[in-house]
Formats: structure tokens, C-alpha cells, sequence
């Protein structure tokens, strides 16, 4: 909800009426930080879910909060610099992977164990 704000601020501020998704850069950079923060949250809960189940909550839960920053980051940095999205984006997506590792570890106990 926080991104979609950043973008409804940007669009008043450039004069960008919706459906719109093009114009000014700055709002671009905005749009598009926003959309790919979106794009990628069912992945997240997924994984969060499945993982914080059959793995550790507590474990989980770290995980989650620290992807939770590293997409704050990733969408402030992007929102100034395309290239300011790359720490970020890298951080967010080895979460990812450390998710679906824990998930798959915590299926894989579950459903192995005699």
C-alpha cells in the first residue's frame, strides 16, 4: 500500500492521469519499482507460508522482515536511480531463494519422516 501511495503521489506530481504509464522519468522509475515489488509478492507469501509451516516460524519470520527491507530499499533506490534497484534486488532474490530452500527443507521432513 505504501508503494501505491508513492505512485498516486508521482502521477499528481508529473500530471500523469491513469491508465497512463509512460511520461515523466522520475514517475517511471516509480511506476515501475511499485509493479515489480507487486510482481513478486505471491512469490513471497508463498514461500513465507509453506516455510513458516513445515520449517521454523521464527526462522521464517527473520527472512520475511529482512525481504520486507530489501524491497524498501530496492523501491527507494530505484525511485532515484535505476541503478540504485541492483544491491537490493539481489539481497531480495537471495531471500527468495533461502525461503524456498527452508520451504523445501521443511516439506521434504514433513513428508519423509516415518
Amino acid at each position: 500500500a505504501c508503494f501505491a501511495l508513492q505512485v498516486i503521489c508521482a502521477r499528481r506530481k508529473y500530471k500523469i492521469s491513469p491508465p497512463e504509464t509512460t511520461g515523466h522519468p522520475e514517475f517511471e522509475r516509480v511506476f515501475r519499482a511499485q509493479a515489480n515489488c507487486s510482481e513478486y509478492f505471491p512469490i513471497f507469501i508463498a514461500l513465507l507460508w509453506v516455510a513458516g509451516i513445515f520449517f521454523h516460524q521464527g526462522v521464517t519470520a527473520a527472512c520475511g522482515l529482512l525481504y520486507l527491507y530489501t524491497r524498501l530499499k530496492y523501491f527507494q533506490g530505484y525511485a532515484v536511480a535505476a541503478q540504485g534497484r541492483l544491491g537490493p534486488l539481489y539481497a531480495s532474490a537471495w531471500l527468495l531463494w533461502l525461503l524456498l530452500g527452508l520451504a523445501k527443507a521443511g516439506l521434504l521432513a514433513h513428508f519423509l519422516q516415518p
